[in-house]
């Protein structure tokens, strides 16, 4: 069974860092888009940031353009989103998604597959 496990949240000031990651099992995602999401209290799940393992594509909201940046290492399986410059805005709860599909997507419903259980991110201003 194809799972993914989210670690690395926590409490944090605001303007500090944290980085998430997102660890895969029971398959090696060759070709699938990984996507980050995060949902605020009473707010819709939206997405953060993307990599396509078909193209090397990378694509960030424009929210988090400049202060975080996702990265891939297939010999663990593991994707990474390195957070900067936290924000107070950037509190909630961080879920990562994969799907074969061409290259990602920021949209959380193109991901069908598979997602992870989500990690806590609080910022604290």
């Amino acid at each position: 069974e194809v799972q993914l496990v989210e670690s690395g949240g926590g409490l944090v000031q605001a303007g500090g860092s944290l980085r998430l990651s997102c660890a895969a099992s029971g398959g090696t995602f060759d070709n699938y888009g990984i996507g980050w999401f995060r949902q605020a209290p009473g707010k819709e799940r939206e997405g953060v940031s993307c990599i396509g393992r078909s193209d090397d594509s990378t694509y960030y909201a424009t929210s988090v353009k400049g202060r975080f940046t996702i990265s891939d290492d297939r010999a663990k399986n593991t994707v990474y989103l390195q957070m900067n410059n936290l924000k107070a805005e950037d509190t909630g709860v961080y879920f990562c998604a994969a799907d074969l599909i061409f290259s990602c997507s920021l949209q959380p419903h193109r991901y069908r597959e598979v997602w992870g259980q989500g990690t806590l991110v609080t910022v604290s201003s």
